[in-house]
């Protein structure tokens, strides 16, 4: 029999990125994008720590090689750094919408990465299924996010440099995945390489907040405001801890472009949770694009 675990631990990843997205929305109107990227890092990388010491008997991974330590760091910084930081831009100059509909390029890019540095071979069912389950991604977030919240705010020079951050964004993260795979070629415990991804990552965010004077303001913001402290530590629970711990199992069981396709499906659970929690109508454009982007899933599990 198959074994589908890479797939199933990519399509949890996109749905626990989904709740983490939809605290971290609330959390950010709270607290603002940057204060919540940089904290969200710390309790992930803490609350990771504790989970690896539990399940592993390690409080620091041991017997990682000098090779996959420096892949796995160099992952978190392109990834959960450098990608997040240009997305965050994005969100500020042009708006959710053609940030994520740019970021839907990411699993288009992982597999071109993974094609030229890892010679990943992929048969014309993975390929039709890949481009099938963007395809439907990007009618999803092209149309969801077409309320004039949401509109682009930017115009002219500033909304070119917008896009080009929205890009960046976008071939960070698929960066970060190819990182991570070659990160766990050597057999490293997903779980392992996901604390040292955040923990990398969050040293430099906080040297970066430390140098720019922010981190008294971060810590001094968090407690006025419990409730939405709470809804950020939830969706640091649900996103950078169980989701990205997901996303390496995915990498290192299924190739670059089937884990990042599936882990690209996150606007599609979406739909439901905006409609119970925002009150979101779902129109036949979100539901053609889901279509779609199933009908590419199933031909993935099929190739």
């Amino acid at each position: 029999m198959q074994d589908f675990t890479g797939e199933i631990a990519a399509l949890g990843t996109s749905l626990f990125f989904a709740f983490g997205s939809t605290l971290f929305t609330f959390a950010g109107r709270a607290f603002g994008s940057q204060r919540v990227n940089r904290v969200r890092l710390l309790l992930a990388a803490i609350l990771i720590g504790i989970i690896h010491w539990l399940l592993l008997g390690q409080l620091v991974p041991q017997n990682v090689s000098t090779e996959s330590l420096g892949w796995l760091s160099l992952s978190g910084i392109v990834g959960l750094v450098l990608g997040d930081m240009c997305l965050m831009q994005a969100f500020v100059m042009i708006g959710p919408r053609l940030s994520m509909l740019m970021m839907a390029l990411a699993p288009m890019f992982s597999t071109v990465i993974a094609w030229l540095f890892l010679n990943e071979r992929l048969d014309e069912h993975t390929v039709l299924g890949i481009v099938l389950a963007v395809a439907g991604v990007v009618i999803v977030v092209a149309e969801r996010s077409g309320g004039g919240r949401t509109s682009v705010i930017a115009t002219g020079r500033d909304y070119r440099i917008g896009l080009l951050f929205a890009l960046g964004g976008s071939l960070g993260q698929a960066g970060g995945t190819v990182l991570s795979r070659l990160g766990l070629a050597a057999g490293l415990e997903p779980l392992s390489a996901s604390l040292i991804r955040l923990t990398v990552a969050t040293i430099v965010i906080w040297i970066f907040a430390l140098l720019r004077g922010q981190v008294a303001g971060t810590v001094s913001t968090l407690q006025t405001k419990p409730r939405a402290a709470l809804q950020l530590a939830g969706g640091a629970v649900a996103g950078p801890v169980i989701g990205v711990w997901l996303s390496l199992v995915a990498v290192q069981r299924t190739s670059v472009g089937i884990a990042s396709t599936l882990t690209s499906l996150t606007p599609i659970f979406l739909i439901p949770i905006s409609y119970v929690v925002f009150k979101e109508r779902v129109t036949r454009q979100a539901v053609f694009g889901t279509i779609i982007a199933f009908i590419g899933t199933v031909l993935l599990f099929a190739g």
